[in-house]
């Protein structure tokens, strides 16, 4: 699918995101930045002009079986959500499925995770059972007709479908989770991504090391990440 950027919303959302994140980063520690910039983000996304338009709903889940890259910051986020909200035995539980899930992936090369259907450890009834804490990457997934993301799942070898998707939604939320990324990287932090299921697991075993390597601005994980050039942090005025 084909839009035109609109680099004037893209520059304003990017730079009073950046402005914040690097303040709250700077005063109030990169935790507490995290959860209000997800805070603006989706605030953000509700206000978009095309809003009305996505077809996105609950029990609707067809998305839920892409596999996805996170940053650290969003594993810490989600391990600290599992455990203010879950039970021992729903924890369990989703570490079951991580393992599996990692054991399935650490074998596939990129090109291969996209032609591969995998269930979500999070997703529960057909709805994410982490949803406050939910990637980014989810976050900014918006079809406009489900049709296209059921395609998808049926026919996952399938690379010429296209999903329709919201461009300003689209546009909004990489600007914000770029211009967080941008703030995080200035501060020294590591936005590098890594496989869900290997990130979430890695803070499930080894929470403490993980969280003082982090937060001592080491590389957090034993796997190694991947730098994820961001999108909309270099427009010229």
């Amino acid at each position: 699918m084909e839009f035109t950027i609109d680099f004037e919303l893209v520059r304003k959302l990017a730079k009073r995101e950046h402005r914040l994140a690097s303040v709250e980063i700077a005063t109030l520690g990169i935790a507490k930045a995290f959860a209000y910039a997800l805070q603006r983000h989706d605030a953000q996304l509700a206000i978009a002009s095309d809003h009305d338009t996505l077809a996105c709903k609950q029990g609707c889940s067809w998305c839920c079986h892409f596999s996805i890259d996170i940053r650290a910051i969003e594993a810490f986020n989600i391990v600290a959500y599992m455990r203010a909200n879950f039970d021992s035995d729903r924890i369990a539980q989703i570490r079951s499925e991580l393992i599996a899930n990692h054991q399935t992936l650490s074998t596939l090369d990129d090109e291969q995770r996209m032609r591969l259907n995998i269930k979500c450890p999070f997703l529960l009834d057909a709805r994410c059972s982490i949803y406050p804490t939910r990637p980014q990457t989810c976050r900014n997934y918006h079809a406009t007709d489900a049709t296209g993301c059921k395609q998808s799942y049926e026919q996952p070898d399938n690379m010429d479908i296209a999903p329709e998707f919201a461009p300003i939604t689209f546009q909004i939320g990489a600007a914000q989770v770029d211009a967080f990324a941008q703030a995080m990287q200035d501060a020294g932090y590591s936005t590098d991504v890594y496989e869900l299921n290997n990130a979430v697991l890695e803070v499930l075993d080894h929470p403490d090391g993980t969280w003082q390597c982090f937060i001592n601005k080491l590389p957090p994980f034993s796997s190694s990440g991947n730098d994820v050039p961001l999108e909309f942090m270099d427009m010229e005025e």
